[in-house]
């Protein structure tokens, strides 16, 4: 949290990352009033997350750079909270917690969500086509200005494509080849053996051992717990992770990284029998400037994208979702809606050979 506005205050300016900051912020209360103004079983609840930091000179830098947006008065940090040294560690219940941010957040479940709103598309009658991959793009509209989108199951002619393809777009926007990356993370569930003998958890957690190397976790109400990271396993050997698209494999690295994780960081748990009930893969979209792609693609009238959200997608997907549809919809233009300019898909950010996923240009991939 702060580390990253802080990244983005050097690469931005205080201003653009005030935008993100409160664009994020400004998401986790709009996907509250979705849920309950349609009143979607999602499992929603609004929480805090705590960002625990366990390595000292990690936690000396971010608070630094914490101290350094305080200052600077651009990024409103009214709703963050921090504490550290022995405060940290009793208020986060992580063992050796050097420091610890926490601030507003929610957790829900995205398949419920995502089955509800198709839900009320097909009530709309809306054709949904599932199992038909697109294989290709037209490069050029026809005559009428239509685009021809080729599926497994045939043509289609549209006038304006949306491109919600995240870590698989480069495949049919190629002009995408390095700037979006599919990355595949590894994450679990772990259960209690005896709930009675556990501290319960109410908030959400980010443990942070290093520079980039951290977990992520939430509680859920049934009193499991979803972990996601390892990236100290696996993170050293790029074939693990970068460019992968394969997500029926797990990554046998990190396979059993998650059992114990319980008892080894939380007060409380050490007699829990805690234990990892299933581990699984996923494709992400990592952007290799760390920020989405929302708006029109350049040079192609009619397309458009959203996409690259590197990870970040749940505090991000909601209100730049929302966003574009005003924008496909000709309702608003970039400029008149609440998306900060730096999702903005440009030329420039296409053309620019730095890839910050691996801090390297990618020609030299």
């Amino acid at each position: 949290m702060a580390t990253r506005n802080a990244k983005y205050v050097k690469k931005y300016g205080a201003e653009q990352a005030a935008a993100v900051a409160r664009f994020e912020a400004a998401n986790v209360l709009a996907v509250k009033q979705l849920v309950e103004r349609e009143k979607i079983d999602c499992d929603f609840v609004l929480t805090r997350a705590l960002d625990v930091y366990l390595n000292e000179e990690h936690a000396k830098a971010t608070n630094e750079a914490y101290r350094e947006l305080a200052e600077l008065g651009d990024v409103n940090l009214a709703d963050v909270h921090y504490t550290e040294g022995q405060n940290a560690e009793k208020l986060s219940g992580v063992k050796g917690a050097k420091s610890c941010y926490s601030f507003t957040a929610a957790h829900l479940w995205p398949y419920k969500l995502v089955m509800h709103l198709l839900g009320l598309l097909m009530e709309k009658n809306v054709n949904l086509q599932t199992h038909t991959p697109v294989l290709l793009v037209s490069e050029i509209p026809d005559a009428s200005g239509h685009w021809t989108v080729t599926t497994a199951r045939g043509t289609v002619a549209a006038k304006k494509v949306v491109f919600a393809t995240n870590g698989y777009t480069a495949a049919i926007l190629p002009q995408f080849h390095e700037k979006i990356v599919p990355v595949r993370g590894i994450c679990s569930r772990i259960v209690a053996q005896d709930a009675a003998k556990t501290q319960r958890l109410s908030n959400s957690y980010s443990l942070r051992y290093g520079q980039a190397e951290y977990d992520y976790m939430i509680a859920r109400l049934d009193g499991s717990i979803v972990v996601g990271g390892a990236k100290t396993r696996f993170w050293d050997d790029i074939t693990n992770w970068y460019g992968v698209t394969d997500d029926s494999k797990l990554i046998e690295p990190a396979a059993d990284y998650f059992d114990g994780l319980m008892q080894r960081h939380f007060s409380g748990w050490e007699h829990s029998g805690a234990r990892t009930d299933q581990v699984w893969t996923g494709i992400m979209g990592w952007s290799s400037d760390f920020m989405p792609y929302v708006g029109e693609v350049p040079d192609k009238p009619g397309q458009f994208i959203i996409a690259g959200f590197s990870g970040h997608g749940m505090p991000l997907i909601h209100l730049s979702s929302t966003a574009l549809a005003s924008i496909v919809g000709e309702v608003s233009t970039f400029a008149e809606t609440r998306l900060p300019s730096v999702f903005k898909p440009t030329r420039e950010r296409l053309r620019s050979p730095v890839n910050e996923i691996l801090g390297i240009p990618a020609a030299r991939l």
